[in-house]
């Protein structure tokens, strides 16, 4: 599994001249918005270790792109988001060797962006199955989205898994009682959209993939138009915090906004922008 992946700055390059991956698709618009595609449909979009080595040279690539503001992480067509980890690979491509168990790092290592640490706001936009592994994304994102057709299930322990590192990433999102109830059930039960709604899994649900991708890229580009180092310390500071006790949080955060402001602010006519007429969107 790799170690150390850090790809050299994308900055200044168009859609045309992006680096091409074997598993996803990436496109910078110039809008600032990085479209990123996990690209894996006969496999169910599920993940193997080029695509653990891709996530984790693009993940650095896009916190060094200047042209990069917000990135929208989403799934080819087909009936899943993800379903984890490809079980049926194998050799150099299979995700974990049992044969050497102290070797092994977590895939959710070279996945997650912020275990990367890219700062940039990360939308979710899933459509379809979205189980086990792919939590990994999930928890990783700013916000999800969904399509009303998303269903989410662990079906770890159906098989005989012990389910720990996704789950416990859900744990920072949605209810211990939520979690624990999809880890134990398996695949015996699914939660759908308006479930994954009602509890915070996701922020909205849209009916149909291509709207859903519509929707994800109209919300990146509102958050494109803000302050780039505000996004990022913004992004920062809240996720940070998660891993500390209320005060030491606080305290901790302090540093963000006395680095990024003056940065942020330098960058737009804050008077005109106060004098302007308020557009905004009800939800």
């Amino acid at each position: 599994m790799p170690t150390g992946y850090r790809s050299p700055p994308l900055t200044g390059r168009t859609r045309s001249q992006a680096v091409e991956y074997q598993t996803l698709l990436v496109e910078v618009g110039a809008d600032k918005i990085a479209t990123v595609t996990i690209n894996r449909p006969k496999a169910m979009n599920s993940f193997n270790t080029p695509m653990l080595r891709e996530f984790a040279q693009l993940w650095a690539a896009l916190q060094n792109d200047d042209a990069v503001s917000v990135i929208v992480l989403r799934a080819a067509e087909g009936r899943a988001f993800s379903t984890g980890a490809d079980v049926k690979a194998s050799g150099d491509d299979a995700v974990v060797d049992y044969s050497r168990p102290f070797d092994q790092r977590d895939p959710g290592e070279f996945l997650g962006p912020k275990s990367n640490r890219c700062w940039k706001p990360v939308i979710g936009a899933v459509h379809g199955l979205c189980c086990a592994g792919a939590f990994y994304w999930v928890s990783e994102c700013d916000f999800v989205i969904c399509s009303d057709d998303a269903e989410f299930f662990d079906p770890h322990v159906t098989y005989g898994l012990v389910a720990a590192i996704e789950p416990i990433g859900l744990t920072y999102r949605i209810p211990y009682g939520e979690v624990m109830r999809m880890v134990l059930l398996g695949n015996d039960e699914r939660m759908s959209a308006k479930t994954a709604l009602r509890i915070g899994l996701v922020t909205e649900i849209v009916d149909g993939h291509e709207p859903l991708w519509q929707r994800a890229q109209q919300l990146a580009a509102r958050i494109a138009l803000k302050p780039a180092i505000a996004l990022q310390g913004s992004v920062k500071a809240v996720w940070e915090s998660q891993d500390l006790p209320r005060y030491a949080a606080l305290a901790q955060s302090m540093k963000n906004p006395m680095l990024g402001n003056p940065i942020a602010q330098a960058t737009l006519d804050r008077d005109a922008l106060l004098a302007s007429v308020k557009q905004f969107e009800v939800r």
